[in-house]
């Protein structure tokens, strides 16, 4: 048996680990580094065609960004993930190929105009995204499931994001058996749309997260709704827009599901009825995997009622194409945050976590209308 840490050991991104037991290779999570790249991930110690499982904790690019170039490198074996995770993989992974030919394109036109920029190859294809799509395995949360003989392994709910796991490795090997465990990214208690983090009872070894490791969280929660709500009131009432730049998956969700709160309590007196836009096309296409039947029964404490809203948003449209209509009337947009060039603003609210290289981080800088939540 043999565990090696391939990435995300002295940073946050670009989570990996390899397993060899069993006479098997094996990757927990591939994912791609992002912002800044202090540290470089070292080298996988066999060729990517060699690796027969890939065990996926869930589906953010930072840990799973790199599955289409282990497929466009030989990758042919099975990656194992939960139901979720699988569909939302679907998704996140052919919009990175998208971004990468997008980007790849972008930079060779610039080459073509100046003889000292290099063309560069797209790091992978749509065709290879598609292709490792096709080699995913879902699993439940809590199925013990026989990979091959000697390993085993179980997802447990971690409470991150939609499907993501812990994931218990179960490894026997010339009579020696080992239980290791991955915790993956651990979520917080009491979120509004994602079930508490499950507990695992024991293991040989466990691979944790740590990103805020070294801090405590308040004993009292902040009232992020009422927060929300006076920022919106205080932007429409002077005729603006309310911007908000987010994680496509995960986040905006759970801004749509605090903004249809406000607006059934009716905190926003005098645009009651002020209309809210998902300016993304990969939010868009997540959202519809949060409020299927299959999904949404893992859903902790949502209220039935606000289950069929999420359902069926009728002041929510898919995608909004057309910059020039932010100046007809007082809204709120959950923008990506590449696009936020793209729109007129009045008030930008900023979650923590917009990423230090896109447009938000640039407006944290050089607007004075901004709101950090």
């Amino acid at each position: 048996m043999r565990l090696e840490f391939i990435g995300a050991d002295h940073e946050v991104t670009g989570s990996c680990h390899y397993i060899e037991a069993c006479g098997k290779h094996i990757l927990v999570d591939y994912g791609m580094e992002q912002g800044i790249n202090v540290f470089e991930n070292v080298p996988l110690p066999v060729s990517e065609a060699m690796i027969d499982y890939v065990f996926l904790t869930h589906a953010h690019v930072d840990h799973s960004g790199l599955l289409p170039l282990l497929y466009a490198r030989g990758f042919r074996g099975r990656v194992y993930a939960t139901e979720a995770s699988t569909q939302l993989s679907s998704i996140m992974l052919r919009d990175c190929a998208h971004i990468q030919l997008m980007e790849a394109d972008w930079k060779n036109r610039k080459a073509k105009r100046s003889s000292t920029i290099e063309t560069v190859q797209p790091l992978y294809s749509m065709e290879d995204a598609d292709g490792i799509i096709k080699r995913f395995t879902p699993c439940l949360y809590g199925e013990l499931v026989d990979v091959c003989e000697g390993i085993q392994i179980r997802f447990t709910d971690i409470g991150h994001l939609l499907g993501s796991a812990s994931i218990e490795v179960w490894l026997e090997e010339n009579g020696v058996k080992k239980k290791l465990v991955f915790s993956g990214d651990i979520g917080n208690k009491s979120q509004p749309l994602i079930k508490d983090p499950a507990y695992t009872d024991e293991a040989d070894y466990v691979v944790m997260e740590s990103t805020y490791g070294d801090r405590l969280h308040s004993a009292q929660r902040v009232d992020y709704v009422s927060e929300l709500a006076g920022i919106i009131s205080k932007t429409l009432k002077r005729g603006g827009n309310v911007v908000i730049p987010s994680f496509a998956v995960g986040r905006t969700q759970e801004m749509l599901y605090f903004i249809r709160q406000i607006k059934e309590e009716h905190r926003i007196h005098g645009h009651d009825n002020f209309p809210v836009f998902v300016d993304s096309p990969l939010a868009s296409k997540s959202t519809t995997i949060f409020r299927t039947p299959s999904t949404v029964t893992r859903i902790n404490r949502m209220p039935e009622h606000s289950r069929s809203a999420m359902a069926q948003p009728k002041d929510t449209v898919p995608l909004l194409t057309s910059p020039p209509r932010m100046k007809l009337l007082p809204m709120a947009v959950d923008s990506a945050s590449g696009r936020l060039a793209y729109r007129p603003i009045n008030r930008v609210m900023m979650p923590l976590t917009s990423a230090h290289i896109t447009s938000s981080a640039d407006l944290l800088i050089t607007t004075p209308f901004i709101s950090v939540i």
